[in-house]
């Protein structure tokens, strides 16, 4: 009897399951902890409706200038999000974790990140979105700066 539940139990998740969906984005903009530097990256989720996991990686450029680090990250993320977009926008927040690489001249430092922020992903044409997004980072570990604020804009494809 237990084996027949949980067979059923089974059949009606799979029956009601949303389509498992998948994305990815290129991304551009800035670190602003301690000054505005340039940030590039990419990111890869998938996910059901609401909820999405994602991996993401960013690579923030040093300015000597400003004594201001370098910093690699690569996160794990799990995104909540509406389920359809509404007048074309979808928002969603996230929060994760993961290793980042701090490095200023001859300091430098790697230890474990996490993450919290939220953004929107706009609908442009058919599958291709545009993505913008906010990040808070807390850097574990003796970073010259454990909280760095980033924000960016990118190009996100759904497949």
């Amino acid at each position: 009897m237990r084996l027949i539940r949980s067979l059923l139990g089974a059949a009606l998740l799979v029956a009601f399951a949303a389509p498992a969906f998948a994305d990815a984005t290129v991304f551009i903009g800035t670190t602003n902890t301690p000054s505005n530097r340039a940030v590039k990256g990419f990111s890869f989720g998938a996910g059901f409706l609401v909820v999405a996991f994602e991996f993401e990686y960013s690579d923030t450029s040093e300015g000597e200038l400003d004594r201001a680090p370098s910093l690699r990250t690569g996160m794990g993320n799990v995104l909540l999000q509406t389920p359809v977009f509404i007048h074309g926008f979808q928002p969603y927040f996230t929060t994760g974790g993961g290793a980042f690489h701090e490095s200023l001249g001859t300091l430098s430092e790697t230890n474990f990140g996490a993450n919290t922020g939220g953004g929107v992903k706009i609908a442009l044409a058919g599958p291709i979105r545009a993505r913008v997004d906010y990040r808070l980072f807390r850097l574990k570990g003796e970073p010259l700066y454990d909280t760095v604020h980033r924000v960016y804009a990118g190009l996100n494809i759904n497949f």
